[in-house]
């Protein structure tokens, strides 16, 4: 009877295992009946970087959050659960594109859809042309091409990545210093360095995920007329609108820009080699220019 109780899993076979500040790979398993078989798996850097590092003291964990499966029509579903992992068609938080959407364009629209919901919930009166975004990465691409997307024409970026991909982006620009901001977007969980370039009366957006000690002072956001804005995927967000804002995404990827273009701002790696690729996580000088990575399951079993 016990077991008639049990919480049905959403995910059976991770294939990567953080332990001791490491990635390990695990041996592939059998897909259980009625279950998916993940096809790709994506990266997500600040977010696996930070679970790594916890690792070192901490407890062991599957490593992941972004997984993609063929359906049985031949779209994606995009599933929150472990690189590798197979899966439920019908988890409660997997989104799915229409048929014909490439791997790139379903993968991309994952971070991009990130940005649609933190973006609306910025103030309806705030001026986007000017933004700053903070970053280079997956979360940051997915902020400057929203922002591009609601009409800004000029999107600043700030990073220490040299010749970043981001770059590309239309209406982005990217910029190694430069004055204070009225609306600034944090993509990299720095809350500080973002609020210090942060112009009075202005807008602060967290997208990226801040680590448990980043603070900003209350009294400063006070006098100075700061608005904070906390830009979580998941905050209240009802769950038909997550998955609109991801059915939105990959639409207008797939036909706004080259499908050439899209491809260029990802790379595909066996999935294999992910250890390889944790590892180069904590180490900027190894970091490839692509900011979206993709780990090829397809040829497990």
């Amino acid at each position: 009877m016990a077991s008639e109780m049990s919480p049905v899993p959403t995910h059976h076979g991770a294939r990567v295992l953080l332990n001791s500040g490491r990635a390990e790979l695990l041996s592939p398993r059998p897909v259980p009946r009625g279950s998916v078989t993940a096809c790709v798996s994506v990266l997500s850097p600040g977010t696996e970087r930070r679970h790594l590092a916890a690792t070192a003291s901490g407890p062991a964990r599957e490593a992941g959050y972004m997984n993609l499966a063929r359906g049985s029509d031949g779209s994606w579903i995009v599933a929150p659960v472990p690189h590798g992992a197979a899966f439920c068609p019908d988890h409660p938080r997997a989104v799915a594109c229409a048929p014909g959407a490439s791997v790139e364009v379903a993968a991309l629209a994952r971070f991009q859809q990130m940005a649609v919901l933190g973006l609306d919930r910025l103030p309806a009166s705030v001026e986007l042309d000017g933004a700053v975004v903070l970053g280079s990465g997956p979360v940051a691409v997915g902020c400057a091409l929203g922002l591009y997307r609601r009409g800004a024409r000029k999107v600043r970026v700030r990073t220490a990545r040299r010749g970043a991909a981001i770059g590309r982006l239309p209406a982005t620009h990217i910029e190694s210093g430069g004055g204070a901001a009225h609306l600034v977007i944090d993509a990299v969980g720095a809350p500080e360095r973002a609020a210090s370039t942060l112009a009075a009366g202005g807008v602060l957006g967290l997208l990226g995920t801040p680590g448990e000690a980043s603070t900003i002072a209350a009294a400063q956001a006070h006098r100075q007329g700061w608005t904070l804005v906390g830009m979580h995927e998941l905050a209240g967000h009802h769950p038909g609108r997550y998955g609109e804002a991801y059915t939105r995404a990959v639409g207008w990827l797939a036909t706004e820009l080259e499908p050439e273009f899209v491809t260029s701002l990802c790379r595909t790696v066996p999935g294999d080699r992910a250890p390889e690729e944790f590892a180069s996580l904590t180490k900027p000088e190894r970091r490839q220019p692509e900011p979206v990575i993709l780990f090829d399951w397809s040829s497990d079993g």
